[in-house]
């Protein structure tokens, strides 16, 4: 019986891993993550290769890389091999990560403002897709109902003939009737 329960627990596992592994938004969110890394690489190689030398032209120090606050300063021995490197607040690169950070965020949000209008669009599509199916319907609806009313209507004409002519039925059998009555008192 442990046995049954450990295989049923483990099948039971696999089969929701399963599950949640081939659903469409892992695999889209995968996909995402993947192609998010490709895009953050091409940003930070434009920012490394073209952005940071275009703004170096107007530095002194050449680059965004080169604009940094020294702390401790680098120490050399007489050969001149480094004994303590130096330490340093590196502003240029900091300045070059949050330009990275701006790029991606700019170009996420138009990403996501082109999708959200897209899905936007197409859930008003969708709605009205849905509003117009529901008039129909609604207009099937009531012509059936008026079809419908129609029919009854009839049947209540044709029952009420009915009752008309059984009633003049009965009203001929009692004037038979009294005829005949009549007609046997009198003889």
């Amino acid at each position: 019986m442990a046995k049954e329960k450990k295989q049923r627990k483990k099948s039971t596992f696999w089969a929701d891993f399963k599950k949640f592994i081939t659903k469409g938004n892992i695999i889209d969110m995968a996909v995402g993550v993947v192609i998010g890394g490709a895009f953050s690489k091409i940003v930070t190689g434009l920012v490394n290769y073209i952005i940071n030398p275009f703004v170096g032209m107007f530095l002194k120090q050449g680059s965004l890389d080169d604009i940094k606050t020294v702390i401790i300063p680098e120490v050399l021995d007489a050969e001149g091999v480094v004994t303590q490197k130096e330490v340093a607040i590196l502003w240029g690169t900091w300045l070059q990560t949050i330009l990275d950070f701006l790029i991606v965020a700019v170009c996420i949000f138009i990403v996501l403002r082109f999708i959200m209008r897209a899905k936007s669009r197409l859930e008003e599509k969708e709605k009205a897709e849905e509003a117009a199916k529901a008039a129909e319907a609604a207009e099937k609806a009531a012509a059936e109902k008026t079809v419908a009313d129609a029919k009854a209507a009839e049947a209540a004409a044709a029952l009420a003939a009915k009752e008309e002519k059984l009633n003049e039925a009965i009203l001929n059998q009692e004037k038979l009737l009294a005829e005949i009555c009549e007609v046997l008192k009198n003889k």
